[in-house]
């Protein structure tokens, strides 16, 4: 089983055009090889934070056959689209436990909806087309962000002590998901997130 540690680079205080009471975090995901994970979705969770809000649009498109975006961070309670823009019909399911559904076959120009009303990761699959896979990630907290190509995130996080985990589909834990203690300061974070087997 693959766990990581959190390895505290620097504190920093970056100006930044926010609320008092948000610090600028940097978080760096780097998987058991050394390299930087890109499309892990980074959650901080701090006692007391609101959950946010749906604002949308949300909406993972079926474009040449695959999911667009392969990823797609949502807050509970959004309602996503799922648009058909190939030219053949796609049959969109779901058997995680978050979101359980099936958008039976719908053709070119047309879109299904659903509501997801619980966190966690929402595997997607096409009855039609295996190689199709993607995943709506719906959580509760206002601070949840996707690495980039470098396996970073950038946010402003309210100062305390939380916790933050990291969900991949390459993490081999339950869920995909680990999870550790993090402590944000006033003035901020820089963090490195190294997998290990």
């Amino acid at each position: 089983m693959r766990n990581f540690r959190i390895v505290m680079l620097a504190l920093v205080a970056l100006p930044i055009a926010t609320t008092a009471k948000a610090a600028p975090v940097l978080i760096q995901v780097v998987g058991v090889d050394g390299r930087p994970l890109s499309g892990a979705v980074v959650t901080v969770t701090m006692p007391g934070t609101a959950a946010p809000a749906p604002r949308g649009p949300y909406v993972v498109a079926q474009r040449n056959i695959q999911f667009d975006p392969r990823v797609l961070i949502v807050p509970v309670g959004a309602t996503v689209s799922f648009p058909n823009f190939d030219k053949v019909r796609h049959h969109v399911y779901s058997f995680s436990k978050p979101k359980k559904f099936e958008l039976k076959l719908f053709g070119r120009d047309e879109s299904r909806n659903v509501v997801f009303d619980k966190p966690g990761a929402v595997a997607l699959g096409c009855n039609i087309h295996d190689t199709m896979n993607g995943v709506v990630y719906v959580t509760a907290s206002p601070y949840t962000a996707l690495t980039d190509a470098a396996g970073r995130v950038r946010m402003n996080v309210t100062p305390g002590s939380g916790r933050v985990a990291v969900w991949h589909p390459s993490i081999r834990s339950a869920g995909n998901t680990l999870e550790q203690p993090a402590s944000v300061a006033a003035t901020g974070l820089t963090t490195t997130l190294q997998l290990h087997r």
